[in-house]
């Protein structure tokens, strides 16, 4: 086998259809898109979730509620899982992402107060809700918010 002998398989190229050039091509005059009626327009067609004249789906699905889009995001440590790292030195948000407590790097981390805090513990984070804080402070601790969000 040579070079020169290679081609692909019998049927694996396809010439493209090409519409609208002429009666020599077989596909002139109306360009397969028949005489007149809707689909025979430009632009023609149905809009996305039209279903025949039937009331649509999304006019039928009852709608309430709100998303506020400026709503901002946190990433949640409770205490308990704070009490669970070992506590050399200060416990920074790399050492939470470390430890596996944070997924979400790209979030600004909050610290909330769920759990007992036995031991003193020195944190950082972008926010700690009340009990969080009082809980830290109370165990012996420190906090420390980092400003920026």
């Amino acid at each position: 086998m040579k070079l020169h002998d290679l081609a692909p398989a019998k049927g694996a190229k396809k010439k493209r259809k090409r519409i609208g050039r002429g009666p020599g091509s077989g596909h002139g005059k109306t360009a397969t898109k028949g005489h007149k009626g809707l689909l025979a327009r430009s632009g023609g067609g149905k809009q996305p979730g039209f279903e025949g004249g039937q009331m649509p789906l999304i006019r039928r699905v009852p709608k309430y509620g709100f998303t506020n889009p400026f709503r901002k995001e946190y990433a949640i440590v409770n205490i308990n899982r704070l009490a669970d790292l070992p506590a050399t030195g200060t416990i920074t948000p790399q050492a939470m992402v470390d430890a596996g407590l944070v997924k979400r790097v790209t979030l600004p981390i909050k610290i909330l107060g769920n759990g007992e805090l036995k031991k003193a513990i020195a944190v950082q984070a972008h926010k700690f809700s009340k009990s969080a804080e009082a809980k830290i402070q109370a165990a012996g601790g420190s906090v420390e918010v980092i400003p920026g969000v």
